[in-house]
């Protein structure tokens, strides 16, 4: 009898559960305005902002209509802003601002809280082997997903 892998089952139920349980961390912490997908865009901004929607969407791994509207709320809600690109006005750079900064204390000890769920009763050597497997998933569907265009 075949063994049948259940990676893509497992990532795919543990995506949901914590998203779900990171949407209730945000409204615990009084977060309410601000979902999962949107906090992995904010996430990457704090790495550096000043990016534009390119640079975003590869970061994020977003599609770029998926990008456009997360961004939209983002904007309507004060959390960052679009500006024309000085070097090429065809090009729109995303900045974080004030509103987004003075919480992002509060984003860090979510990310703490949940970094640690995840990894309760690890060592450190099986979260960098995991996080290397990971990646190595990750790279696997990138190039396929470059074969496909």
């Amino acid at each position: 009898m075949k063994i049948q892998r259940k990676a893509g089952f497992l990532i795919a139920k543990i995506h949901h559960l914590g998203g779900r349980i990171l949407a209730r961390k945000l409204k615990e912490y009084k977060l309410n305005a601000i979902n999962p997908g949107q906090g992995r865009i904010l996430f990457a901004l704090w790495q550096g902002d000043g990016i534009s929607i390119q640079e975003l969407t590869k970061k994020t791994s977003l599609g770029k209509s998926t990008l456009t509207s997360m961004l939209d709320r983002l904007e309507a809600s004060g959390y960052i802003a679009r500006v024309p690109s000085a070097e090429d006005r065809r090009k729109i750079i995303i900045n974080l601002t004030e509103k987004d900064r003075k919480l992002q204390n509060v984003y860090i000890q979510i990310s703490k809280e949940m970094t640690e769920l995840f990894y309760r009763g690890f060592k450190a050597k099986e979260m960098d082997e995991f996080e290397a497997y990971l990646k190595r998933i990750l790279d696997n569907l990138q190039s396929f997903g470059k074969d496909e265009k």
